[in-house]
């Protein structure tokens, strides 16, 4: 009787373990119960969307570079000379808002010379240089040889780049363009798809947008080349169209007909 009472102990202590596990771990079956895997099925496809546009802004930036003894000298010549720049630039229709510093350097300058009585070589400060360069963008785009003879006549010496490109609100509006011709192009791909395996869209699992593709202004000519060609003679400047794209990345949910 006593083996009795002693084996009912022990079983009822093992039932209230089991009990105890189940309260403090009630997570384990929900895990085992949503452990199916999903019988949704999807479909990814990219959509892509180009187009060549003509560019509608011009961006110019010259300046004047000189060297004079003193720094005070170097400063006064260059901004008397870049006020005749700027005036220039007003008088072929460019307005002020179109026009604004782009650098403004001053640093000193230094010949070296070799001493021959102590064998040594020293330097010394022959002057300073200045240079101060505009930038010039506008929407006249038929301007910009006049704007680079123009300032050249009133003392540019130095051009560093001409090129064009689009303005921020050119792209806004392509962006959106373009962005709804990727969803298009994505969608009648994922059609053609799935017309012959029997299958239809259902609806969208997710939607990743990528980057607004638009190429770097490419000059029309910079540096030394520029300048040598403007100084010889009036040079015709065109511009070009620029190809843009964008594409987005579509999961389709898909089901049979």
């Amino acid at each position: 009787m006593k083996k009795s009472k002693q084996l009912v102990i022990a079983m009822l202590t093992v039932l209230a373990v089991s009990v105890s596990f189940g309260a403090l771990y009630p997570e384990a079956d929900a895990q085992e119960a949503t452990s199916v895997p999903s019988l949704e099925k999807t479909l990814s496809v990219t959509g892509m969307a180009t187009t060549s546009v003509e560019p509608d802004l011009l961006t110019v930036r010259f300046g004047i570079e000189i060297q004079e003894p003193t720094a005070r000298q170097a400063l006064e010549k260059n901004s008397e000379m870049m006020n005749k720049v700027i005036l220039a630039l007003r008088s072929v229709g460019i307005i002020e808002s179109e026009i604004s510093t782009s650098s403004l350097d001053i640093y000193p300058v230094y010949e070296y010379v070799n001493d021959e009585f102590l064998g040594i070589q020293t330097r010394e400060l022959v002057g300073y240089n200045v240079s101060n360069i505009l930038s010039v963008e506008t929407e006249k785009l038929d301007l910009a040889a006049t704007i680079i003879d123009r300032g050249v006549e009133a003392g540019v010496n130095r051009v560093d780049s001409v090129y064009y490109s689009l303005s921020p609100q050119k792209q806004l509006d392509l962006k959106d363009d373009l962005l709804g011709q990727a969803i298009e192009n994505a969608k009648s791909k994922a059609d053609k798809a799935l017309t012959p395996l029997n299958h239809s869209i259902i609806g969208v699992k997710s939607v990743s947008l990528s980057e607004f593709g638009i190429p770097y202004p490419q000059p029309v000519f910079r540096g030394d080349f520029a300048e040598s060609k403007i100084m010889s003679s009036s040079t015709p400047v065109f511009s070009s169209e620029q190809d843009i794209t964008t594409s987005v990345q579509i999961v389709f949910l898909i089901g049979s007909n």
